[in-house]
């Protein structure tokens, strides 16, 4: 299993409310997390380089900056877990925020379990800094995050530099559909809505390298008409 670190795991919340920011420091403090909050875009993204928190909770009203440029801009710098906070309604917003790299949302108003519940099955799901883990095994496949290495059994797998891009944001998100053009933003930007057709050489080129049988995938399965999944990873060791 991943070893658990000493510290406890550290929430960054970014809110135009003060309410609702007492509500998330209070819940999640509570159930043993250390919270980090701001009312202003610019601070959480200074507080983002100091605090390194181990997943953020974006308000997509803040009031110096559109919540979507702040989750664009920490996507840039960080792979850990984003769960966007929205009104209900905002379904718009929400595909933008899936599309540039968050991981879940939270309709307002949400009571105290429901957040606590939510952030601990996005902290689990993905590969992130609070537990020390940054390798996704699955089978004889092991995906190391920070040294952006793959091994396949006893050997290392060459990857291109789109090739890893793809399958450094299938791994961080692994065990999640990853819809294609949320994978086409990852990799080439925000303008290569366009490039999501193309999505399929690349993974059929990552299978080749990655598969047992590239015919049959079992690490990389496509998800029909939506986008790509990459496996849960492995509980043990």
């Amino acid at each position: 299993m991943a070893r658990k670190m000493n510290r406890p795991p550290v929430v960054m919340a970014v809110d135009r409310e003060p309410r609702v920011l007492r509500v998330i420091r209070h819940e999640l403090g509570e159930r043993g997390f250390r919270v980090v909050t701001a009312h202003r875009g610019a601070d959480a993204l200074k507080a983002a380089g100091t605090e390194r928190p181990d997943i953020m909770l974006i308000d997509l009203g803040t009031p110096d900056m559109p919540g979507l440029e702040i989750l664009r801009r920490l996507r840039e710098r960080t792979s850990a877990p984003i769960i966007m906070l929205t009104e209900r309604g905002g379904e718009p917003d929400r595909e933008r925020g899936l599309a540039l790299g968050a991981n879940d949302y939270l309709e307002k108003p949400f009571g105290g379990a429901e957040l606590s519940e939510r952030v601990r099955a996005v902290l689990q799901r993905v590969p992130g800094s609070w537990t020390g883990e940054q390798v996704v095994r699955h089978g004889n496949v092991a995906i190391d995050l920070n040294k952006r290495t793959v091994m396949k059994g006893r050997a290392l797998v060459s990857l291109t530099r789109t090739e890893w891009l793809m399958l450094q944001h299938l791994a961080t998100n692994a065990g999640r559909t990853v819809l294609g053009p949320e994978l086409a933003n990852a990799v080439w930007g925000p303008q290569a809505f366009g490039a999501v057709p193309h999505l399929r050489v690349w993974i059929a080129r990552l299978r080749r390298k990655l598969e047992d049988d590239p015919a049959r995938p079992r690490l990389i399965v496509t998800v029909r008409r939506v986008g790509y999944l990459l496996a849960a990873p492995n509980l043990g060791s």
